[in-house]
């Protein structure tokens, strides 16, 4: 069959709940807590946990909105979707897709910068040289496959969340007094510095949130979409602010903040003051979690600029589907190149905040579509999970000022 013949055909629908909510995981914990832990303690202090819960909150609004059309419009490019039935303006449409598409380039230019001080204990090589190397590396597995991407970053997800839950074990056994600790990292309610801080680190901590949104983009690959995509992305959002702020919660009460801040590989330093062993095994775990952020944060985008292909908003060459891999080639090697640039040019923390600014912008935008859909069709189809009114309401209040609070504080 030819090459074009297939690109008419589609993508597979081959992902089961368990590979979907893994990868929701593997994206968000890849991206988030292995990498900025260290920043977030730094702007917020020991209040470092309340960042994480602060940006769960925010993102708990969104999610729930997610959901519901996610299973309306189960499609790849789903942001585009969702603004393009609410507002039928196609600059709008694709205003949105690119959004959800620069959030990922540049939150996986933020995880290969990240994951330099993990990969360095292992092969000694300056950034200049491991950026390349490793962007290159992650293309080439997002190009082979839908099943291979996201099996793999399954696989890769497993592990990384047992690290996690290595130094969550490890800080409580070592202090068995730990939660008695609580109240330090609650400020007084007249201390709006110190609450201020937390509302700063809370847009870095967002971004360690940012995954479940990817998991709309691969639904036209997903098993019954309408019934396990609310799953996953509520799954995804539970388990990651769980180990968020457990994690949080035990390096600020472990390693004094100063060295947080200050250190390229937090979570090798807080793992090697927690538990008995070397610090090489959580930077192998480190190393893991912060690649697998690259992979899945590439299909995603790929997929995005493949759906907005086929809405007709993009040039036709992005929607092309390889005969051999069954994947949008092209659409991924031009991710592969974006994120290459901009890991080579931006530092850290500026890819960080600006990934959560734009973000939240299209979250915004997500929201308002949904109550415009609601309003004309206030039903769902049958099966598709419905959320009030008043959610999507919430989610855009709260993204609006988060994003306003990230240029003020």
């Amino acid at each position: 069959m030819a090459s074009e013949d297939i690109a008419h055909k589609g993508l597979k629908r081959s992902l089961t709940l368990l590979l979907v909510t893994l990868y929701g995981l593997g994206v968000t914990i890849g991206a988030g807590i292995y990498v900025l832990v260290g920043v977030t303690a730094g702007r917020a202090g020991m209040p470092a946990p309340l960042a994480f819960i602060a940006a769960a909150f925010v993102m708990s609004f969104s999610a729930a909105s997610y959901s519901e059309l996610s299973g309306r419009l189960p499609v790849s490019a789903g942001e585009a979707a969702y603004v393009d039935k609410a507002f039928s303006r196609a600059w709008l449409s694709l205003a949105a897709g690119l959004g959800i598409v620069a959030a990922g380039v540049v939150s996986a230019a933020a995880i290969c910068v990240g994951s330099v001080g993990y990969v360095q204990q292992f092969i000694p090589l300056p950034a200049e040289a491991l950026v390349p190397l490793i962007v290159l590396l992650m293309t080439a597995i997002a190009a082979v496959g839908i099943m291979e991407s996201v099996g793999l970053a399954a696989v890769l997800t497993a592990i990384e969340i047992t690290g996690l839950l290595a130094v969550i074990g490890g800080g409580f056994i070592g202090q068995p007094d730990m939660l008695m600790r609580l109240p330090e990292v609650v400020p007084e309610p007249g201390n709006w510095a110190m609450w201020a801080g937390v509302l700063s680190a809370g847009v870095i901590a967002f971004f360690a949130f940012i995954g479940f949104e990817d998991i709309v983009n691969v639904a036209e690959e997903v098993i019954e979409p309408e019934r396990t995509m609310p799953w996953a992305i509520g799954l995804t959002l539970v388990i990651s602010t769980l180990l968020y702020v457990l994690v949080a919660y035990v390096a600020v009460m472990s390693v004094p903040i100063d060295d947080l801040a200050a250190s390229d590989a937090p979570i090798s330093l807080l793992f090697s003051q927690v538990t008995p062993f070397p610090a090489l095994v959580i930077a192998g775990i480190a190393s893991v979690a912060t690649l697998n952020g690259v992979i899945v944060q590439e299909v995603m985008a790929s997929r995005v600029l493949y759906g907005l292909s086929n809405l007709g908003h993009l040039p036709a060459w992005l929607s092309h589907v390889h005969d051999l891999t069954r994947t949008p080639l092209k659409a991924t090697l031009l991710v592969g190149t974006i994120i290459l640039v901009l890991a080579m040019a931006v530092p850290l923390e500026a890819l960080a905040e600006w990934t959560s600014r734009v973000t939240l912008s299209v979250f915004s935008l997500v929201n308002w579509a949904l109550i415009r859909i609601k309003l004309k069709e206030p039903e769902p189809p049958e099966g598709v999970m419905r959320v009030p009114t008043w959610v999507p309401v919430a989610g855009l209040a709260a993204c609006l000022g988060f994003l306003v609070s990230s240029f003020v504080l």
